[in-house]
This record gives structure tokens, sequence and C-alpha cells, in this order.
């Protein structure tokens, strides 16, 4: 299924050319235009779904197979100290393109910073009220 204005279901299927670096009947996967770092790409499912809620679990599953496989040769073709796997999912999550997407970072150790969070303190009982909450509703 294919979203006939979505830039990446463009992308993914040929119709906007791209930097890629591959491709397979599921996913193309290219040099991101607006990089967090040198190398940053992006796996984009050739099937649209606005986020991983939105997906296949088979789908999921193989995009997360594809990064582990794309992120070592990455790894070690780039020369970097580290990568980030990143997946966004909605608009306060920082998802800005409404196709799932994962991102594949490449980290340096000169570089800045760029993903980083400050730690929270959880109240009193926070961590065990949300945990039965969760447990509740998963079963």
């Amino acid at each position: 299924m294919r979203e006939e204005n979505c830039i990446f279901c463009k992308i993914a299927n040929g119709e906007i050319p791209a930097n890629t670096l591959f491709e397979n009947d599921m996913f193309k996967v290219i040099l991101d235009l607006a990089p967090a770092s040198r190398g940053h790409a992006l796996i984009i499912p050739k099937d649209h779904g606005n986020d991983i809620f939105d997906l296949d679990d088979k789908v999921v599953g193989e995009a997360l197979i594809l990064a582990k496989k794309l992120g070592n040769v990455m790894m070690k073709e780039f020369d970097c100290d580290g990568l980030n796997v990143l997946q966004n999912n909605g608009e306060a999550a920082g998802q800005t393109v409404f196709h799932f997407h994962v991102h594949l970072i490449p980290r340096y150790k000169e570089e800045k910073k760029i993903l980083t969070w400050f730690q929270g303190t959880p109240g009193e009982n926070e961590l065990e009220q949300l945990s039965e909450k969760i447990r509740q509703a998963i079963q």
C-alpha cells in the first residue's frame, strides 16, 4: 500500500531519486538529506505505514534486522565510534515525516552530543504504579 502524497513512498519506490545504500523488495535505505552526523541513513519501507503502530509485525521485525546488518557495515566503513538506531512515533516524539522509518546515525567521539535527555527522578511508588498499569493492560 502506498500513499499518493507521501514523500517517503515516492523515494522508496523510485519516483524521487536518492543516494541509495541498500534496496530489496521491502525496503530502501538512503542517506538522509539533512544528516545529524556523517553517514546518517534512513531505512524506509516501500509500503506505507504512518508509524510503528500502523505496520505489520513482520515489517517492523525486518526493519530492525536490517538496522543491525547495515549498522555493522556502517560502523566498519565509516570508522565511527557508535551508532544510534532511532525510530520516532508521533509529532510529540519528534516524527516529522509520517511514514515509518528508522534512523541509523553514526556517532563519532569528536562530535558534540546530538541525542541526550535529562534523567528524571520518579516520585515515591511511581515506577511500581506505572509497572502495574502496563502489566494489567497487556494481559
